[in-house]
């Protein structure tokens, strides 16, 4: 009999363990397959986000309609550029600021014969070449006035004020640094036989860069050589000039340098295109080797447009597209006989006095219109699918759908 009852307690304590056992792997396999079912929803969620995104970076157009015209009057001669979320007009007369709604913010009055403008942020400079004056505005007015004793051949502006200046002096060149109160900051000189010419300069927006693109002939051998300066607290601790790095090329003419951001700057020879990276001493990102002669460079913080004439037969033109850190990205056929290209987040706009075409960073071509009257400005706006566009007579905002 007590065989018999410790047979029934193992059997009974058998089952409640097998019965345990079973409880905790059902229990286990719900967790799983809440779990999985929980994946599977995430990933099928982001997959539809991502073929959303896609779909409306790939959207096409059917058409554009007008949503306001304010009446303006363009002066003969004068020429529109983006200025911010504001409009520069500017000519051999004087230059004037109007916001989005047409209102006149500030106008400067001058006589220049060749005026020349460069614009960093919501800063710009406006200066005569050969002149001896550049004014300083930001889209409240003149915060600064330069005034020269040698005539002026170029200069750069950051989005602090701060103007870099090449001056002609001569057998020597000068380039000084000027803060918005007209006081030079720094001075420096060159010769060909020292240094070469300085065929271009870009300064960083933050002020503390300073790229210097010059040739020069070396035992009868023609060069280019790229030089970059820190005026900031890690220049403090190096020569006098605050030469930081520097880059030679043997046979080719670099005419072009620019600052996309303040970490990044390229530059564009006859032969090729150059990137450099960092904040403080920038060095050699990455080149890109050109076969074709560069007709035209368009640039925004975060993207280089080159335009060549084209070899490929899709097309009269060719744009390459390059990020920032000099990898090509795109490269598109196109035959408009363009004004302007402009970037705008992840798209671009080819377009002339007469017609455009809206593409996505791809070259996926989104809408193309002509206009039905002359056009000399194209500015994209926050949103995506609308443009603020300079008329002879009007500004207009049109907006796609």
């Amino acid at each position: 009999m007590a065989n018999v009852r410790e047979y029934l307690r193992s059997r009974t304590k058998r089952t409640r363990e097998g019965r345990n056992i079973n409880y905790k792997e059902r229990i286990r396999s719900h967790k799983l397959s809440i779990f999985y079912r929980s994946v599977l929803g995430i990933a099928l969620a982001i997959a539809v986000a991502v073929m959303i995104i896609v779909s409306w970076k790939n959207r096409e157009y059917e058409e554009s309609v007008i949503i306001n015209s304010i009446p303006i009057t363009r002066v003969e001669g004068s020429i529109y550029l983006s200025f911010g979320n504001h409009i520069l007009t500017y000519s051999k007369d004087g230059a004037n600021c109007m916001d989005s709604k047409g209102q006149v913010l500030w106008n400067q009055t001058y006589e220049m014969q060749n005026p020349m403008v460069d614009m960093n942020g919501s800063v710009v400079g406006i200066g005569d070449y050969n002149g001896r004056t550049i004014y300083v505005m930001n889209t409240s007015g003149r915060i600064g006035e330069i005034t020269t004793n040698l005539p002026i051949r170029k200069f750069s502006v950051s989005a602090n004020g701060v103007v870099a200046v090449v001056l002609d002096d001569s057998r020597v060149t000068r380039i000084h640094l000027y803060d918005t109160s007209g006081n030079v900051l720094v001075e420096s000189e060159t010769t060909m036989d020292r240094s070469g010419y300085p065929l271009d300069i870009s300064i960083s927006p933050n002020g503390e860069l300073l790229a210097i693109s010059y040739l020069y002939v070396d035992s009868g051998i023609l060069k280019s050589s790229i030089a970059f300066h820190n005026f900031g607290e890690v220049g403090q601790n190096l020569s006098a000039d605050r030469f930081v790095s520097g880059y030679d090329y043997q046979g080719t003419v670099v005419p072009y340098i620019h600052f996309m951001n303040s970490n990044t700057a390229f530059a564009v020879s006859d032969d090729r295109v150059m990137f450099f990276a960092g904040s403080q001493k920038p060095l050699s990102a990455a080149e890109n080797l050109l076969s074709v002669k560069v007709q035209g460079v368009f640039y925004n913080e975060e993207y280089v447009g080159l335009v060549f004439l084209n070899t490929e037969g899709d097309g009269k033109y060719r744009l390459n597209i390059y990020d920032d850190s000099g990898s090509l990205i795109t490269s598109k056929g196109f035959d408009m006989e363009y004004t302007n290209i402009v970037f705008h987040k992840d798209e671009f706009i080819i377009y002339s006095d007469v017609e455009y075409s809206v593409y996505n960073i791809h070259g996926t071509e989104r809408f193309r219109e002509q206009f039905d009257e002359i056009v000399y400005l194209f500015v994209p706006q926050e949103k995506s699918n609308r443009f603020l566009i300079m008329t002879q007579n009007a500004m207009r905002v049109m907006e796609m759908k």
